[in-house]
């Protein structure tokens, strides 16, 4: 298994960052992010519970070993849940694809609240597990795996900030380059159709389960 680690600040209030989770795509530097649905909303107390269901298409560049694992053309299916706590401040949030996890199994928890430096910026505090289960090969996966995702969080920050400027300080949001935007909404919501379909069927089920962890 490889442990990632990170923290991160955003410049703006804690109430901010978690309204700009919902508007987080499309963004600029989301281009791969092909849809996103909602499973299940429920509120409890002062709290949200949310599930969603997004579809990413894989356009990383392979190296030749990986390739017969995981393929370049395979959409990648992940479930999102997470609880938004508006009494004490925080919104967490729990990811993991659902679809190859013997080839990799990524999942990831992060955590935003107000800083404690600064009570007007938020913190978010990020940890990802990479595991694979294929025989001989694990190693090599992870290792794959966990450098894959520390580029994706680099981009994954941009997108968040660039929506975080754009809902509240659009005088600062730069003009986006053309080759950024290029992007076939019709194409891509024919790329996620059946990728979908198989991924809320797994995602269904896994709601039903979870709905008595979360109460």
């Amino acid at each position: 298994m490889k442990y990632y680690s990170a923290l991160s600040v955003f410049k703006f209030s804690w109430d901010q960052v978690a309204i700009a989770f919902w508007n987080r795509y499309p963004n600029p530097y989301s281009g791969h992010v092909i849809s996103e649905d909602t499973v299940c909303r429920r509120v409890v107390g002062s709290k949200l519970y949310s599930t969603r269901l997004l579809t990413k298409k894989n356009n990383y560049k392979l190296p030749h070993w990986a390739e017969r694992f995981l393929p370049a053309s395979k959409d990648i299916c992940i479930v999102e849940e997470s609880v938004i706590d508006r009494k004490n401040k925080t919104l967490t949030t729990y990811t993991r694809n659902i679809v190859m996890t013997r080839v990799m199994q990524v999942e990831e928890k992060c955590v935003y609240r107000p800083s404690e430096d600064n009570h007007n910026w938020t913190v978010c505090e990020r940890h990802a597990w990479i595991t694979s289960g294929i025989f001989g090969m694990s190693y090599a996966l992870q290792t794959y795996g966990y450098e894959r995702f520390k580029k994706s969080i680099k981009k994954t920050l941009k997108g968040y900030e660039h929506v975080l400027c754009k809902m509240y300080m659009p005088e600062t949001v730069p003009e986006t380059p053309a080759h950024v935007l290029s992007v076939n909404p019709e194409t891509l919501r024919q790329t996620a159709k059946k990728a979908k379909e198989i991924a809320k069927t797994k995602a269904a089920s896994m709601v039903a389960s979870n709905l008595g962890r979360t109460n």
